[in-house]
Parts: structure tokens; sequence; C-alpha cells
């Protein structure tokens, strides 16, 4: 089994370096199933949302696992429809009940819409009695970012934003490394999109190695100071995914990956006020009733 190495975050808690998403994977049997499966591999790190509408079935299988709580780095988010201090109190303990736990390891605001500072006042009272090891954020850029650290007292740990090698988001990922907020990447594969997993450039880069494309990307995203959180729903794929602390990029290889960015989002643009109307309006209409 292996052992994912820790990073410290900037209040001091250790996170794993890579962990195990379940985004997209609304079926509860097969949801409690991958991570039961995944914990078994060696994953520690569990990310999960209220929007995925799996909190329930990730509970269960971290109860049945047997694997000490404390071995377990346990995230969840908050959506926009309880951006507000009172919904975020009653949604942060939702999530603790849906959980069936005691206490969440991380806790992120999921989106940078709606009554931003009256949920992440609700975070930080949270984080202040216990229930909550660490805050962040989640899809936020980098000015959103500074206003919520000059408005507010607690410091996000973490930005949990799209990085893959189709949208590399180097300006952004160096200007939250600049604040010690960690970076962490969701959709690290871009779905799959551009052939990502046939791409010739990184496959003759994990040939060197004996790795397939999806090593090649979590390696060089490792490199770069970010934690990932890749998603399956097969074994040997998890199995897969986790086994990439036994080879190096070299400086070569990273400038080669690099090439590949083409500077824009693989599913929407955060910024794009259609795309928030479509996909968030409906949530914060519903919240503001």
């Amino acid at each position: 089994m292996t052992e994912v190495p820790t990073v410290k975050l900037n209040n001091g808690v250790e996170m794993p370096q890579l962990g195990f998403g379940v985004f997209q994977v609304p079926d509860l049997k097969q949801c409690e199933d991958a991570v039961t499966a995944a914990i078994k591999a060696g994953y520690r790190l569990i990310d999960t949302a209220t929007a995925y509408q799996n909190e329930e079935a990730v509970g269960r299988a971290i109860k049945k696992s047997g694997v000490d709580r404390k071995e377990l780095f346990v995230t969840s988010k908050l959506w926009v429809s309880d951006f507000s201090y009172e919904r975020a109190k009653a949604g942060i303990d939702a999530s603790l009940k849906r959980l069936d736990l005691d206490y969440l390891d991380l806790y992120l605001l999921h989106q940078p819409y709606g009554d931003v500072m009256g949920a992440w006042r609700a975070l930080e009272e949270a984080y202040q009695a216990g229930k909550i090891r660490a805050i962040g954020v989640s899809n936020f850029y980098a000015d959103q970012l500074k206003n919520l650290e000059l408005t507010m007292s607690v410091k996000p740990v973490i930005n949990q934003i799209e990085v893959n090698p189709w949208y590399q988001q180097t300006a952004e990922v160096k200007f939250n490394q600049s604040e010690e907020v960690r970076v962490e990447a969701w959709a690290p594969f871009a779905e799959g999109k551009h052939d990502i997993f046939k791409n010739e450039t990184i496959a003759q880069i994990g040939e060197k190695y004996g790795k397939s494309n999806g090593q090649v990307i979590l390696r060089w995203l490792l490199q770069r100071g970010i934690t990932v959180i890749p998603k399956s729903v097969h074994p040997q794929r998890m199995a897969e995914n986790i086994n990439v602390f036994d080879f190096e990029l070299s400086a070569d290889d990273m400038t080669k990956l690099a090439t590949l960015d083409k500077h824009e989002s693989q599913f929407f643009d955060h910024r794009d006020p259609v795309a928030i109307e479509q996909i968030f309006g409906s949530s914060l209409k519903q919240a503001q009733q």
C-alpha cells in the first residue's frame, strides 16, 4: 500500500499531497464502494461536497473502513445556496450529520458568489469551535482571495481550482503560493478532453519512466507544489493514480508539459456573467427567498 506524503498548511495542520475525489459519483452505492476501495488502496484524503449529494455514502465508507479517524483527512464544501451567516452555520452542521463525523478536517466555500463574507464568518466560528480543523475556498480568483484575506480574520489554507495540462493557471497558482495558500487541483485530467490520456507529448515523457499519461499529469502537478484529488470508480485506476511517488520529472519534462497550456478553462469561465447566472443564479435566488 502506497503511503502518501503530507504537506503542512498555513495553520499547521498536515494534509496528504494526493487524495481521492468523488465529484460526479451521485449513485450512493457506487460512491460508497469507490471510497471503500480508495481507502483500502491507501488514500487518506477524501474530498466531497454538499453539491455532490454523496456525503452520506462517504461517511458510511469511512465508518466501515476500520481506519482510525485521525488517519483520514475529510474535506467537504458549502454550496452557494447556504451563503449567509445563519445558513452557513446550519450547512456545516448538516454536512457533519450527513457524513456522521464529529469534525471535518477541511471545509471550503465552493464558489465565490453570494454572501461570501457572512458564510466565511460562520466557517471561522466553526473552526475556532473545533468543528473544522482548517477552512478554505474553491474557485476563487486572486483578487477575490485577496479581498477575503483583507476582510476576514482567518486566512484560507486552500484554494481548490481547476488545474490541468490544458489549463495550467500559472499566474493564479503562483499568487496563491505567494500568499501561503495551498493550491488543490480539481479536474486534473480535464475529464479526458482533447484525448489527454493519449496525448503524444505526455506519453513520450511517461515512456521514460514506465508511467501512464495520468501518472505523468499527477506527478507534474505534485512537482508544482499542488495537491491533487483524482477521481475514479475503478480500483485498478485508483492504484495507478496513487503510484506516483517513485519517480520524478526532469526540468526538461516540466518545460515540455508547460507547452500544452491552452490558457482556457475546459469547463466554463467562472467570471462569465451568463455562466454565473445559469449555474449559480437559481441557487442564489432560492437562498434569498
